[in-house]
């Protein structure tokens, strides 16, 4: 049966019996006692005796400068230009569920553009009783939706296929995000130019570009264009950064992220896929024997240990320990994660943050006693199908190992005794 080991581990407050009295927050292993001579509580610091920066300081707010290696980063390997490659979030230093747009991982094909709100235009063509061409300004004058949607690159993870591969949380898991996307259904679109020209819809598609030179095509079933699709002009409450495509981008809930196409400048409705690069040669899975499978859109549960990870190492020593981390589903819901520190052979029931949201990150904890013994962290995800995250065994039994895309297999990281982690393969 799980568990939050809250049987096992002496309570917080009898471990900060004694502590200074710094707040409520204050848990850290190793806190002073009152009695100890602390300069730094117990003398009038510098910050305390000037005054700091007017409002005006920072017209368009930014981190701190003790935080400025919370960024963004590239492996810069992974392909021949940064012109068309990826930067991965920095989620091993960020917590709750929502990702800041100057964190959000960012995939180009041919680099990020810059489209003004008064030169876009949006057409929808083909089988519709009346072509249409929004501007921006159209766009705003339908009813808006409101919904907090991850994210993620089908490559996330895909590195660690034939193995562990990359010593940090960011590069293993970081092709993703989590924001609130403001925008107008695609539906509400279609309607208003007519899909009575196009007949029965069953068995019809869409094809959407972007207006950069890459347009990056994809096909996208009508019933999935009808559902959840918004084409959003803003993410958490402000216009959308050059990176993520301003002014107007796709959203395809729960589905890779190349299908977002940004820069969204045209949907067309067909009655047959266009069978694109990015479809064919591109974000296909190949398996063992050499063929390729396609169509296979949704991102499975998946889930990681963000803290401690080989980027966010153990610094206070033995202890009361916050293990944290991310899990989602494009599926529906995450329901449970359970978490194991010994390798999988016993698995404890995490605590979520939150009730699960439908095709969004779910924040999970588990509050431990460490005893500075090493640790297998590792985490699993449960979604609303029924669905359990798999092994790399698991996935190997199936997928082989020429595959690229939708890995989504549970991660290990070694914990040493001196807090340190290394990204291992155990199962």
């Amino acid at each position: 049966m799980a568990d939050n080991f809250s049987d096992k581990k002496p309570s917080r407050r009898q471990f900060l019996a004694g502590a200074a009295a710094l707040g409520a927050g204050s848990s850290a292993a190793g806190s002073l006692s009152a009695s100890d001579d602390d300069a730094l509580i117990t003398e009038v610091q510098e910050w305390a005796q000037i005054t700091g920066d007017g409002v005006d300081a920072t017209p368009y707010g930014l981190p701190i400068e003790f935080e400025k290696d919370v960024v963004r980063r590239n492996v810069g390997w992974l392909t021949a230009d940064t012109i068309s490659s990826i930067n991965f979030s920095p989620i091993h230093a960020l917590d709750g569920t929502i990702t800041p747009q100057g964190c959000a991982f960012e995939r180009h094909h041919s680099g990020a553009i810059e489209l003004r709100k008064e030169d876009y235009r949006l057409m929808i063509n083909g089988l519709v009783d009346q072509e249409l061409v929004f501007t921006y300004e159209d766009l705003e004058r339908f009813p808006r939706e409101q919904h907090v949607y991850f994210c993620e690159c089908a490559a996330n993870t895909g590195m660690e296929w034939a193995g562990a591969q990359l010593n940090g949380v960011q590069f293993t898991h970081g092709m993703i995000h989590n924001m609130e996307y403001t925008g107008v259904s695609l539906r509400t679109l279609l309607n208003e130019a007519g899909l009575n020209a196009a007949g029965d819809l069953k068995g019809k598609w869409i094809f959407v570009e972007g207006a950069d030179a890459s347009s990056n095509g994809r096909s996208i079933p009508m019933e999935k264009a009808l559902d959840d699709v918004l084409v959003a002009f803003k993410a958490n409450g402000e216009a959308l950064r050059k990176e993520h495509g301003y002014p107007v981008r796709l959203v395809v809930p729960g589905w890779e992220g190349n299908m977002w196409v940004k820069w969204l400048r045209r949907v067309e409705v067909l009655d047959r896929p266009v069978e694109s690069r990015e479809e064919t040669s591109k974000y296909t899975d190949t398996l063992a024997d050499g063929k390729s499978r396609k169509w296979t859109w949704a991102m499975d549960a998946k889930s990681v240990v963000t803290s401690p990870s080989p980027q966010s190492p153990i610094s206070h020593g033995k202890g009361p320990l916050v293990i944290s981390g991310l899990a989602w589903s494009g599926r529906g819901v995450v329901t449970r994660v359970d978490v194991t520190i010994d390798g999988g052979k016993n698995w404890h029931e995490a605590r979520l943050a939150q009730p699960g949201t439908k095709m969004a990150l779910t924040r999970f904890y588990l509050d431990i006693e460490w005893n500075g013994e090493e640790m297998f962290l590792q985490s699993r995800a449960h979604d609303e199908t029924g669905y359990v995250q798999p092994t790399k065994e698991e996935l190997r039994e199936v997928r082989g190992l020429n595959s690229i895309y939708h890995n989504n297999c549970i991660q290990t990281w070694w914990v040493k005794s001196n807090g340190e982690a290394e990204n291992v393969e155990i199962s």
